[in-house]
């Protein structure tokens, strides 16, 4: 009998997917662990997602993180999601059982777990400017709450898209509030760049003032080069960190919640980051 005949199969849902290094991920969290299960990835058509999961299902899976463009698809087609799935409005974890598939969002967690315990840098009762009111934002807004911040910021290009996920948060403990950029200027301890424009090589219009010395600029956009945010955060002072220990973290987290076991990042961590 093959381990793939007995091992437990989850998939990593997406289009695009071949560029998905979750497969490598996994496996080094398996093998060390000792669990075993094989993860592959799964190309759905644009308009099939909740078919591809069902046909996953019905092959014996037991569960799917999900990549874009399907993460809403996700959130709807959960029977039962987690608070924090709820908080976010998306789902990247799906869990598959004889209960039904159940939603989570393991983003925000990752993030939270890489700026304290990789980067070091402690949340409880700091500032943090969280840039961009799109879904990446939104996903790390409970988690950043949950560590007991001192107040949260929300800054967008437009307004009033801030204002709203700002109000939706409004019953927090911690005060959750929107500004626009030009109204920045006071130092954060924590900036997080949740806006795709590292992508294209811009640069949210940040008030210099935002920064200090003892700044955590935080870029979710990674590569082999530090991006224009993390640049331009380096030039007025403040230190800085990628987004490759928020995805490693956060397939971590996903690993958790099917397993039960959590694995030791920080080999996978170099390793990735070797391979890029």
């Amino acid at each position: 009998m093959t381990l793939e005949s007995v091992a437990d199969r989850y998939a990593v849902i997406g289009n695009p997917i071949e560029h998905s290094k979750s497969p490598q991920v996994h496996a080094l969290f398996a093998q060390q662990t000792g669990q075993a299960m094989q993860y592959e990835r799964l190309l759905a058509p644009i308009d099939r997602f909740a078919e591809r999961v069902h046909g996953f299902i019905a092959q014996g899976g037991r569960g799917a993180n999900v990549t874009v463009p399907f993460k809403l698809e996700a959130f709807a087609l959960a029977q039962a999601l987690t608070p924090r799935a709820q908080a976010a409005g998306a789902v990247n974890t799906l869990s598959f059982s004889a209960e039904g598939i159940k939603g989570d969002n393991t983003d925000g967690m990752g993030l939270v777990r890489d700026i304290t315990r990789n980067a070091g840098v402690p949340l409880r009762d700091r500032s943090v400017l969280l840039l961009g009111a799109g879904g990446a934002a939104r996903g790390v807004i409970l988690p950043l709450i949950e560590a007991h911040i001192a107040g949260l910021v929300i800054a967008n290009r437009t307004q009033s898209r801030a204002m709203e996920l700002a109000q939706q948060f409004s019953h927090s403990d911690v005060p959750v509030s929107s500004a626009a950029f030009e109204q920045l200027d006071q130092p954060f301890d924590v900036i997080i760049n949740a806006t795709s424009a590292s992508l294209d090589a811009a640069l949210p219009p940040l008030p210099d003032g935002v920064f200090g010395p003892q700044t955590l600029a935080y870029d979710m956009m990674y590569g082999a080069q530090p991006t224009i945010f993390m640049q331009h955060a380096v030039g007025h002072g403040a230190k800085v960190r990628d987004g490759l220990g928020m995805l490693i973290e956060q397939a971590a987290e996903s690993f958790f919640v099917w397993r039960g076991v959590r694995p030791d990042t920080a080999p996978v961590y170099q390793w990735l980051r070797g391979q890029l």
